[in-house]
């Protein structure tokens, strides 16, 4: 039997000079003996016929289409381009029947009847495409560079609410609460908060400013104050985070860290329900600025951490399951963060010890009359200037006796902590200086003994009394003091009283708000 190669060169021979009915035929007989798939048949026996095509217009090696916009439209749209304040392909497009003949109006461009053609005509991809290198030339590489912060970013491992697999105590969420107010810009306090996922053991650590290094310091501080030790963190994407000096020092110190994803602030959710449970219920939303604000937050923190992680229980999930659109969620009996540390195995005794010790020895009424203190003391720095800012005394010790009688009736008075009370500051005056004050009464006494006197008359009076003060556009003003003051003494006839100065003086003092 032939081979393959040998069957191909004598059918092709035949395929060559036959019909596109014998084509049809021969195909079918040589795939039924050679077993190729038709279309690669079709490829093979007509070799021949592309390579005598080949032979009539050759291609040279390395060349393909050829370019419809050449060199000369480039270089024409990279003027236009820079014209229109370097403008992407899509807003450049209309432009161009628009710039080019202002451009040759004007003699800055001088282009043929082809290349007008073409430019007239190139669409915004092929803009895109032609501008590439010129693109990344002039924004010297890439158009966003990234930053240092960026490599560090990338260094450190994504971790989701779902990768936790209830850890074992020591596995913190950090994040910041900014106590800026309504105005984010300047330097204010922020609180760094670090939960522990599987106790909810929380500590709030304040920073007087905005500083890796400050950052630092307060993970080592929050590191002393837990009661077990930690293992990992888990940070947002705050450069205040993802930079060298805080991943280098707990790399350095044996602590794992991963991060959320951006945008997705459930990653956290942990850390991110003590926020408000914890930092806004107790301090508000107020602004703090400086090292005295930052002293008194400290004071604060330092009560309401053993108040809150030794008495004060919180919810724990347990299990959530969808059934339709329903989601069903079951939860743990209620506890506070040091009985779940406690009742944990993977703490050890020695620390369980040191917590029992520190359970035994606390007051919560202390503890809450010291929170009541600190709040009361930090309410008088609210939305204070760092700047103007002054020393404040120290908040007197607390009677514990009188703090414990006063919660009887504490519900009664209905009142806001000091942090969420802010401090007003009026802008304006009181009353409005009006140009009627200090002639009420003598307008009174001329209306008393010349009842029909005229509120021209008047005017002509005091400009005559006061030049200076008293002009012709004060007539409108006097008519309207005049009419007041002839109404209260109509009423005074009628139903008696007192026709003084005083009398009726809200209808009078209505009228300061008329512009003099």
């Amino acid at each position: 039997m032939a081979t393959r190669g040998e069957l191909l060169e004598v059918v092709r021979g035949r395929y060559g000079t036959a019909t596109r009915a014998e084509r049809t035929r021969i195909l079918d007989e040589f795939t039924a003996v050679a077993g190729y798939h038709r279309k690669h048949a079709i490829r093979l026996l007509g070799a021949a016929e592309r390579q005598q095509d080949e032979q009539v217009e050759p291609i040279p090696p390395g060349k393909g289409r050829v370019r419809t916009y050449g060199p000369e439209v480039r270089e024409a749209l990279i003027q236009l381009w820079e014209v229109s304040d370097r403008v992407c392909g899509k807003r450049l497009r209309p432009m161009v029947p628009a710039l080019l003949p202002a451009l040759e109006r004007h003699g800055r461009l001088d282009l043929d009847e082809t290349t007008r053609a073409k430019l007239l005509k190139v669409s915004a991809a092929s803009i895109d495409r032609l501008l590439t290198e010129i693109r990344v030339l002039a924004g010297s590489g890439r158009r966003r560079p990234a930053g240092f912060g960026t490599a560090v970013r990338r260094s450190v491992p994504v971790r989701t609410f779902n990768d936790w697999n209830d850890p074992a105590p020591g596995w913190v969420e950090a994040d910041f609460v900014t106590h800026g107010g309504t105005l984010v810009a300047g330097a204010y306090v922020l609180t760094l908060v670090l939960t522990d996922v599987a106790t909810g053991w929380t500590e709030c650590i304040p920073l007087v400013v905005r500083e890796a290094e400050m950052v630092v310091h307060a993970l080592e501080r929050a590191r002393q104050l837990f009661p077990f030790p930690l293992r990992g963190i888990d940070f947002d994407n705050d450069s205040l985070f993802m930079n060298e000096a805080v991943v280098g020092w707990c790399r350095a110190a044996g602590l794992e860290v991963t991060r959320s994803r951006a945008y997705r602030k459930n990653d956290q959710a942990w850390v991110e329900q003590k926020n408000g449970a914890i930092v806004r219920r107790l301090i508000g939303y107020g602004r703090f600025e400086g090292v005295l604000a930052g002293e008194a937050l400290a004071r604060l923190y330092a009560a309401s951490r053993q108040h809150g992680n030794l008495f004060q229980p919180s919810f724990k999930l347990r299990e959530k399951r969808r059934e339709g659109a329903r989601v069903i969620k079951r939860y743990h009996a209620p506890e506070p963060p040091v009985a779940r540390t406690l009742s944990h195995g993977a703490v050890s005794e020695a620390d369980k010890a040191r917590l029992r010790v520190m359970l035994a020895n606390a007051d919560p009424v202390l503890l809450l009359a010291e929170i009541r203190a600190a709040q009361a003391h930090l309410g008088k720095r609210v939305d204070e200037r760092g700047a103007g800012a002054e020393r404040i005394a120290d908040p007197e010790p607390v009677n514990i006796e009188r703090f414990a009688a006063s919660l009887k009736v504490a519900w009664s008075v209905g009142e806001r902590p000091p942090t969420h009370r802010r401090p007003y500051i009026r802008r304006k005056p009181l009353v409005r200086p009006w140009i009627m004050d200090g002639v009420r009464e003598r307008i009174t006494a001329w209306l008393e003994v010349q009842p029909a006197l005229s509120a021209v008359a008047i005017l002509a009076r005091l400009q005559e009394m006061d030049p200076g003060r008293f002009q012709a556009r004060h007539e409108r003003t006097v008519q309207r003091f005049v009419k007041l003051r002839r109404a209260a003494m109509a009423r005074d006839v009628l139903f008696g009283g007192s026709s003084s100065p005083t009398c009726r003086e809200s209808d009078t003092r209505a009228l300061g708000n008329v512009p003099t």
